[in-house]
């Protein structure tokens, strides 16, 4: 049975690049979202595994996300992927609860990776 994965991006491009990343053999249906809240509302209305997801967006930043994501203990998995590689930002999100923090642009190998180190393909 295919996951539900949401990717939360404000840029097309990025959202584009990393469906294109993604292993073939993956078996997962995509939805987007174009920023925090609009990631938020996905997760209230159905049920998400996992999620791809940009820090740096209008609306509600991927920290906002994280938090309200714990605070509602919403059931899915997270992994940041962003540009912003800052140590203090890496640290954060992952006392928030991401399972991992993926550079941008995300790499085909790097994903696949992580996607097989938590059991998801």
């Amino acid at each position: 049975m295919a996951l539900t994965v949401l990717i939360c991006d404000d840029s097309l491009l990025a959202r584009n690049q990393l469906k294109k990343a993604l292993p073939a053999d993956f078996d997962a249906s995509i939805v987007t979202a174009t920023n925090g809240l609009e990631a938020l509302a996905v997760l209230q209305s159905q049920e998400i595994g996992l999620v791809f997801l940009d820090l740096t967006m209008p609306e509600l930043d991927g920290v906002g996300v994280l938090e309200a994501i714990k605070a509602q203990q919403l059931d899915c998995l997270v992994i940041v992927v962003s540009a912003d590689i800052q140590p203090e930002m890496q640290k954060r999100v992952m006392e928030l609860g991401a399972l991992a923090f993926i550079q941008k642009p995300a790499n085909a190998d790097k994903l696949a990776a992580v996607l097989h180190k938590y059991g998801l393909i």
